[in-house]
Order: structure tokens, then C-alpha cells, then sequence
């Protein structure tokens, strides 16, 4: 009897665990790909409770600013629904629009708000309505005091022709075969622009000067800039400047080569400035980083920007140290078509993208952007790039197509 009560007992409890075990087999065949696949999205950039918040001081600036600064608002906002991370704006008065408003092109609120953000974008300042302000007030002013006070000493700007606008390059195509992408690093923050300056009589005649000068510091950390920069691409970069004449520009290239010896992968070359500006057109794929000070970059990065065929798709960041930025197109606030709608978006939004990238560590959404950029201009364009085939678009619908693209 006690063996068959042993028995019975363990007959049961054999039942009660086969029945459990269905039934946890039924929640692993039924339950578990559920919860597998919402950790599988949660895991994913852009989902879960973990989302990424990043604070943007936004500075609309005057002309068509406003409009070409709403078209990257609205594609930053859906890139941030697709990967997972929320854009917190802060929108702050510069330029023009901060003059009417404070009688200051830089309002010190303005520095503060920037101050304590992830990074900065801008639109555009600037326009004949503040033509007859004094030089230290003009819209222009209020750019050089945020650069400096923000140390924002890197200014990267892409050169690329995107394949559907390659007809648009005035490049014959034999000679950029289609596709050319160049990074000019320009030193922002020292140089001529910022060096002592003045004007006077002297034996009657009326004189002014500018003084170019650089410490070795300031050129190392740029160097800095553009050696990690070319790690990061083709490795190989280009020092320009005027050694043959300026003791500045021997300074330069001395503190360059010295630099060089921390990046034995890199191939640096050096190019006086002048043939620099010849060589961009006459063999712009020679060229991969380059790097050069404020005034050269200046003049050569506008030069490279009409390799693309339209200066309204080029964007450009400012760095300081760390991952600081401020975020811009190159071109300026076209005061003649603002509020018409035509205003080419795209620079704006490679901007943002570029942001996303350097900054705020969101690369694939930065990527993406970048696709649908290119994906867009295969269909549509803006009156500055239209051509007969394509269906034209006013600003806000050129955002629409990219974000239709995402």
C-alpha cells in the first residue's frame, strides 16, 4: 500500500508537471517571439523607454532662414521618430532679425542659451535692410562674435557633386567622372580676421592694415582637426598656404609637418595657395582633406562649393573642442526670394544631417538623411536646380520629399 500510494502521489505530480509544461511551451511558442521581437525593436535605435534627448539652440537668422530652418526642423523631427531620439529646441534671436529686436547682432542671451545647449543651427544672416548699421553692428558681426565665443576654431566644408546634379557641375564630368566629395578644414577663429587692424593719414594719404598672425597652438589643434579627419577617409590630406612669402604660412607648414609624425598613415602634401585654386578645377580629385587658415579657406572653400553646380546644396559645421558645433548652410540669406517658397531647403537639411554626424552621435539617422537627400533630387527640384524632367517643388515640398524618403 505504501509503494502504491508512493505511486499514485509521484503518477500525479507527473500529470501536473506535464500539463505545466505545455503550458510554458505554449507561452514559448506563442509569447516569447512577442517579447523577443519587442526587445528586438526596443534594442533598436529609436525605440524603448531609453530615448535620447538632445538640446539644439536654433537661430533662424533673416531672409529665407526661417523657411529653409522649418524644412530641417521637420526632417530632424522624423529622422528622431524613426531612431529613437527627441530634438529639444530652443529658438534664439542673431543677426538682422536680433537687431530689430535688441539693437545687438549677438544678444549675450543668445551666447548663454548656446552656451549650455548640445550645439547650435543656424540658418542665415544678414541683408541690405542693416546696410548702413556701423561695421561692429552689422548682422555679419553678430556670426564672428559667436564664433569666437563659442571657440568654435574648425569649420568643415564638404565639397560633393550628388550624382543626379552632376550635369549641373560646371566640371566637364571626364574630369570629376561623376563623383567627387572634398572636405575643406579652415581655421575659424584666428588669422587675418581676428588679427590687430586699423586705419590713419600718414603724409597725407589715408591707410589701413590687417595683420595675419597664428600661434603654434592654434595651427596644431586645426592640424588636429584635419589629421583625424583624413584618418577617417581616404588618409591623405593637403596643407595649403603661401610659405614662399609669408612668415606666417612658414610657421604653418613647419607646425604641420611637425603634427604629421603622430599620423604616419596619412599622406600629407603641401600646395601653395594660388595653385591650390587652380588645381580645384583643373583636377579637383587630387584632392581629398584639405586643410588651411581662415582667410585661404575662406576664398577656396567658396571656390570648391561651385564644383557641386548649386552653393544651395552645401552645408558646413563649426567645431570647438569635444563634440561642440554650430551648423550651417554656405550660402547666405537671399533677402530677394525670401517668403516666396522657392528657397532651396537641401544645404539646410545636409546641415542637420552633419550635426546629427559630428555632434550628437546619431550617424545612421545622419546617413539616412543623406539618402534621401540624393533619393529626392532623382525626382524633384527647386526652382535653383530645376531642370526639364523633373517635377519642381517650393521649399516646404522639397522637405516633404525628403522625409517621404526616410
Amino acid at each position: 500500500m505504501l509503494c502504491a500510494s508512493r505511486s499514485s502521489r509521484y503518477l500525479r505530480k507527473s500529470n501536473k508537471l506535464l500539463r505545466q509544461g505545455i503550458f510554458l511551451n505554449t507561452i514559448r511558442r506563442f509569447i516569447c517571439p512577442l517579447y523577443s521581437a519587442k526587445r528586438a525593436v526596443s534594442g533598436r535605435k529609436g525605440y524603448g523607454s531609453n530615448m535620447r534627448e538632445h538640446n539644439i539652440v536654433v537661430l533662424k537668422g533673416d531672409g529665407i532662414g526661417p523657411e529653409i530652418v522649418d524644412e530641417a526642423v521637420k526632417v530632424l523631427d522624423a529622422a528622431g521618430k524613426k531612431y529613437g531620439f527627441k530634438m529639444n529646441y530652443d529658438y534664439e534671436l542673431m543677426g538682422g532679425c536680433a537687431i530689430d529686436e535688441t539693437g545687438e547682432p549677438l544678444p549675450q542671451k543668445t551666447v548663454d542659451a548656446c552656451k549650455k545647449a548640445d550645439c547650435v543651427f543656424l540658418g542665415a544672416v544678414g541683408g541690405p535692410k542693416w546696410d548702413g548699421v556701423p561695421g561692429n553692428k552689422r548682422p555679419e558681426a553678430g556670426l564672428l562674435g559667436i564664433r569666437g565665443a563659442l571657440g568654435l576654431y574648425a569649420n568643415l566644408r564638404p565639397a560633393r557633386i550628388f550624382a543626379p546634379l552632376k550635369d549641373a557641375s560646371p566640371i566637364k564630368d571626364s574630369i570629376t567622372e561623376g563623383n567627387l566629395e572634398i572636405m575643406i578644414v579652415r581655421e575659424l577663429t584666428g588669422g587675418i580676421y581676428f588679427g590687430e587692424r586699423g586705419t590713419g593719414v600718414e603724409n597725407g594719404e589715408e591707410y589701413a592694415y590687417d595683420t595675419e598672425k597664428y600661434t603654434v597652438s592654434e595651427i596644431k589643434r586645426i592640424a588636429k582637426t584635419a589629421f583625424e579627419m583624413a584618418m577617417k577617409r581616404s588618409k591623405k590630406l593637403t596643407s595649403v598656404d603661401k610659405a614662399n612669402v609669408l612668415d606666417s604660412s612658414r610657421l604653418w607648414r613647419k607646425t604641420v609637418i611637425e603634427m604629421s609624425k603622430d599620423y604616419p598613415e596619412v599622406e600629407l602634401n603641401h600646395m601653395y595657395v594660388d595653385n591650390c585654386a587652380m588645381q580645384l578645377v583643373r583636377n579637383p580629385k587630387q584632392f581629398d582633406v584639405i586643410v588651411t587658415s581662415n582667410i585661404f579657406g575662406d576664398i577656396l572653400s567658396d571656390e570648391a562649393s561651385m564644383i557641386s553646380g548649386s552653393i544651395g546644396m552645401l552645408a558646413s559645421a563649426s567645431l570647438s573642442d569635444g563634440k561642440f558645433g554650430l551648423y550651417e548652410p554656405i550660402h547666405g540669406s537671399a533677402p530677394d526670394i525670401a517668403g516666396f517658397g522657392v528657397a532651396n531647403p537641401l544645404a539646410t537639411i545636409l546641415s542637420a544631417a552633419m550635426m546629427l554626424k559630428y555632434s550628437l552621435d546619431e550617424s545612421d539617422a545622419a546617413a539616412d538623411i543623406e539618402n534621401a537627400v540624393n533619393a529626392a533630387l532623382e525626382n524633384v527640384r527647386t526652382p535653383d536646380i530645376y531642370k526639364d524632367g523633373f517635377r519642381k517643388v517650393s521649399t516646404s515640398g522639397m522637405g516633404d520629399e525628403v522625409i517621404k524618403r526616410l
